[in-house]
């Protein structure tokens, strides 16, 4: 996870941020804990890409990455 949020060359503010949000969802123990720590990070990453903070590449590379997390946390639920 770490690699992917170095390639994205975040601002230092944003990859804290995204860091603090990215916890959150490896520490949700509950189904809506993690819809809520999910739709979190999503707006998060809404807000930057409608004030246009970031490119295009790296508001995806956010999505994913954090869509990625959040798909991990439920196979870890699931099991």
């Amino acid at each position: 996870m770490d690699k992917a949020l170095s390639a994205l060359n975040l601002p230092n503010a944003v990859e804290v941020q995204t860091l603090k949000l990215l916890h959150q969802i490896e520490l949700a123990h509950t189904a809506d804990d993690l819809f809520r720590a999910s739709d979190r990070a999503e707006g998060f990453v809404l807000g930057l890409e409608t004030v246009k903070v970031l490119n295009a590449a790296s508001i995806e590379g956010l999505y994913k990455t954090f869509e990625a997390a959040a798909t991990a946390r439920r196979l870890e639920h699931a099991q």
